[in-house]
């Protein structure tokens, strides 16, 4: 089959949209890193032919001093191979050594690097994306500008890179199975395949992926299970161990072979100055949050039955309030898992406490739980919200604390979508991406917009910041008093 098109990932080569694949090294497949830690970090690796292979490595490039187990690489099947042992606040250097099936020697890639994680007081930057909706292509995403958004955020050397959802994206198939579904992950492998090399892809969960508790019916053959054990299977989301917060809970058949297994769906963890916070509507909500599979109507009028679920409003809490962390960042597709606009919908329901027509009753509707998740914002020193769901750049911020929306990652159209939901602000259209900068005094956040050749210009540079702002730490309040904590500061 002829390629239709290439993209160069250190040596190798890979093929968007035809089943070839050539490459300088024998190595044809991906390497996306995950679950960095103090001690350790995972690539998840998989390649279209089968062999055997191992990560060989060191504080020094060039100089590969250790190496792990060797692991058997099955046809396009993911395996995590996991580096132990390491040093904490170090740049390692590594590279995958692969041995194809019947072969007698290895071929090493090329050398990539990772950091475990930061003491307080360095200095790092994080970088995080809107929705990116492979399956919109032609009309709001296209592949050539996908690339260079995640080629020029891969330039910026980030910690870590956050998907804010909606990069999955199952509703437009026209069947469901288990293969169809995983097939919306294996699209995104090329892309986050330019950053995860040598940079941890962390994914936040999106209300068009369907990885949702109404679709969930403790069977193994239903999309939620499909989607959610795509998003584990491909890629290396978190869960709660000595390093990482996050669901407790063991659902069935999510774990592998239809095991029970961690949904790995809301996490927290610390880095350097920075506690980073991940959060998710869709499997706490028994209910359709927003996106009805097959593209029905959404029936659901009452968003009070929208819902962090218990369990995972009270971890929220406890994790924002025992961080001494200088900053604190959240992260959620968007707030309530639904709506339009940010601060707008930041007041109400169990966000913000507020009924649009009954005003405050978040004591009724939530009996004994202590505050809106706004409030735990403002008392327990959030720096910034991130969200996605509404494809466009605004910075506002409520009491403090910043919202910051961010827009598609790849739309041809620059466009400026759902402009009419917010009432303040400052507003920019798509694409790009969004890079912070930690330091010990502060927080530096740049729109970084991107561009195809044909459409760069005066103004319009791909890569090139198009607005900053910087932010200084904001106090925890967790010693305010119990009726402080109870009394909502926004109407």
């Amino acid at each position: 089959m002829a390629l239709v098109r290439l993209m160069r990932v250190g040596l190798v080569t890979f093929s968007l949209f035809a089943a070839s694949i050539t490459l300088r090294a024998q190595y044809t497949g991906t390497i996306i890193l995950g679950r960095p830690e103090d001690t350790s970090i995972v690539a998840n690796v998989m390649s279209p032919t089968a062999g055997t292979a191992y990560l060989e490595y060191g504080t020094q490039s060039n100089t590969y001093p250790n190496q792990t187990a060797v692991v058997t690489l099955a046809v396009n099947t993911p395996q995590e191979i996991t580096l132990t042992q390491l040093t904490a606040n170090t740049r390692y250097y590594y590279r995958l050594r692969f041995t194809s099936s019947g072969a007698k020697t290895s071929v090493p890639t090329s050398e990539y690097s990772f950091m475990t994680q930061r003491a307080p007081g360095s200095s790092f930057v994080f970088c995080s994306q809107g929705d990116s909706h492979p399956e919109r292509n032609k009309s709001a995403f296209d592949s050539n500008l996908y690339i260079r958004t995640m080629s020029a955020a891969a330039a910026d050397k980030p910690d870590f890179f956050v998907t804010l959802g909606d990069d999955f994206s199952v509703d437009t198939l026209s069947s469901y199975s288990q293969s169809t579904v995983w097939g919306r992950y294996t699209t995104q492998l090329p892309y986050l395949g330019i950053l995860g090399t040598n940079t941890a892809i962390m994914l936040t969960n999106g209300n068009h992926e369907q990885a949702a508790l109404y679709l969930y019916d403790n069977t193994p053959n239903n999309v939620a299970v499909w989607a959610q054990t795509g998003r584990n299977t491909y890629f290396s989301n978190p869960g709660p161990d000595h390093f990482y917060s996050g669901n407790p809970t063991l659902m069935n058949y999510i774990g592998p072979n239809q095991t029970p297994g961690l949904l790995r769906n809301y996490f927290a963890w610390t880095w350097g100055d920075a506690l980073f916070v991940v959060i998710d509507f869709y499997w706490g909500s028994s209910v359709c949050v927003d996106s009805v599979l097959g593209g029905g109507a959404h029936t659901n009028t009452d968003v009070w039955l929208d819902t962090l679920g218990q369990t995972q409003f009270q971890w929220l809490e406890q994790t924002l309030k025992n961080s001494n962390a200088k900053f604190k960042f959240v992260f959620a597709h968007h707030e309530m898992g639904t709506g339009r606009g940010g601060i707008e919908c930041a007041k109400n329901y169990e966000w913000g406490g507020n009924d649009p027509t009954l005003g405050y009753i978040f004591p009724q509707k939530r009996p004994g739980w202590s505050m809106p998740i706004h409030q735990m914002f403002i008392n327990y020193g959030v720096t910034v919200f991130f969200s996605g769901h509404d494809h466009a750049f605004v910075r506002q911020q409520l009491d403090g604390v910043t919202y910051q929306e961010l827009p598609y990652a790849a739309d041809p159209n620059y466009g400026l979508y759902n402009a009419d939901a917010y009432d303040s602000g400052v507003i920019f259209p798509a694409s790009g991406y969004a890079r912070v900068t930690v330091n010990p005094t502060n927080v530096k956040i740049d729109y970084v917009r991107t561009y195809l050749p044909a459409d760069e210009g005066p103004g319009k540079v791909n890569g090139a910041t198009v607005y900053s702002y910087t932010l200084l730490p904001r106090p925890n309040l967790a010693s305010a008093s119990a009726e402080n904590n109870a009394a909502p500061k926004t109407q």
